[in-house]
């Protein structure tokens, strides 16, 4: 009887090993099982989001639209661009290879903005405006509109050339005529950066005696103050001249005399 249970022992072992060698690979396992599954959970938290309208998605275009790209403004003209040492063509090159780097897959166009020589604003503005932005745009007629209620509210500047006077804030500034003539010019001409040399040209006559480009200085700097707090409607362009640049608070008044310089 001996002999008949010895080979039941070693059957009755061996199963019990079989089952305990599994359970113990199994075991370490298990840790990650239960992270995959709480994973997954945690993943499923996210997609119930949308059906609760608690906090809308901030989008770049409107619904029904999908970006394609995006447009970058630099606003630079060729001088500024060559006091810092470089071209606009070199601008342009080291954009691109940047977009290159950071998206291989990616397409660049690059345009040139051209505006009249001496336009006023910002170069930014001057670019947009130049490429059609369309916030650009509203915002030119925006302005337009505040001009134009400007030109019925007794405050701010009034430039009355037919009547040959200016009117702030409802009083007359009492411009002598010579500063008049400067202002005038510069308002008829307005964006366009007039130097001195053409200042004395144009205002003085052949038999007067020509003013200096110090003396054009001087006239300024009485007609500027005579504007009180309104002067920066004049603008100096450092190593070039003068400019007029239309305010919102400015408004000009004429018969049908239109600028020399529209085109």
């Amino acid at each position: 009887m001996s002999l008949a249970l010895a080979p039941v022992r070693t059957a009755s072992v061996r199963p019990v090993q079989a089952r305990t060698a599994p359970s113990l690979s199994a075991a370490p396992s298990a840790a990650p099982l239960r992270s995959l599954s709480n994973a997954a959970a945690a993943g499923l938290a996210p997609a119930a989001a949308p059906a609760a309208p608690a906090a809308p998605r901030v989008r770049a275009v409107p619904e029904g639209t999908e970006a394609r790209g995006f447009v970058l403004y630099v606003g630079i003209d060729e001088a500024k661009a060559a006091e810092d040492g470089t071209t606009l063509h070199r601008i342009v090159e080291a954009l691109r290879a940047l977009t290159a780097e950071v998206s291989p897959s990616s397409e660049t166009y690059a345009a040139v903005a051209l505006a009249p020589e001496g336009a006023g604003g910002r170069d930014v503005d001057v670019v947009r405006l130049a490429l059609q932005d369309p916030s650009a745009l509203a915002k030119q007629r925006d302005g337009q509109g505040a001009r134009n209620d400007a030109d019925r509210h007794p405050n701010g500047v009034i430039i009355d050339i037919s009547r040959k006077r200016v009117l702030l804030d409802g009083e007359a500034a009492g411009l002598t005529y010579k500063e008049f003539e400067l202002l005038q010019y510069l308002v008829l001409r307005e964006g366009r950066t007039i130097d001195r040399h053409e200042l004395i040209e144009s205002l003085w006559d052949a038999d007067d005696e020509a003013p200096s480009e110090r003396t054009i200085d001087v006239h300024v700097r009485r007609l500027r103050s005579k504007l009180a707090h309104y002067q920066d409607i004049v603008r100096t362009v450092r190593g070039v001249g003068y400019r007029f640049d239309r305010h919102a608070d400015v408004s000009i008044r004429q018969a049908s005399t239109p600028s020399p310089d529209l085109y």
